[in-house]
């Protein structure tokens, strides 16, 4: 068997370690805004995206829990995808209702 040199430095290995260990810290797993918010919320956001996604079924692509009037002034808000358009999708963080379930406007948060 012959030995093939693919020239590849030494420390390599060590670069992309470190640059995972990075883009791990930096990025933290399965983070969303307003996720403080959480120890205030009845329902988790697993269950609040099941529901937003039975509203209106498509691709999430951002989510938050905010503070908001109506309902129990505590809401996770969806953009969810489906096809060219992008809907918004509001499910109350204490009850499970969905509040709103609207096409997203141009300026969308």
């Amino acid at each position: 068997m012959k030995h093939v040199n693919m020239n590849v430095p030494r420390d390599c290995g060590i670069r992309y370690g470190a640059l995972s260990l990075a883009l791990l810290f930096a990025y933290p797993a399965l983070a969303y805004t307003g996720q403080k918010l959480a120890k205030d919320a009845k329902i988790s956001i697993a269950e609040a995206r099941a529901i937003a996604l039975k509203a209106h079924p498509g691709k999430i692509t951002d989510e938050e829990l905010e503070r908001e009037t109506g309902g129990t002034g505590l809401r996770y808000s969806f953009d969810i995808k489906s096809g060219r358009s992008t809907q918004e999708v509001g499910v109350d963080a204490g009850t499970g209702r969905v509040l709103e379930n609207a096409k997203e406007g141009r300026n969308s948060d």
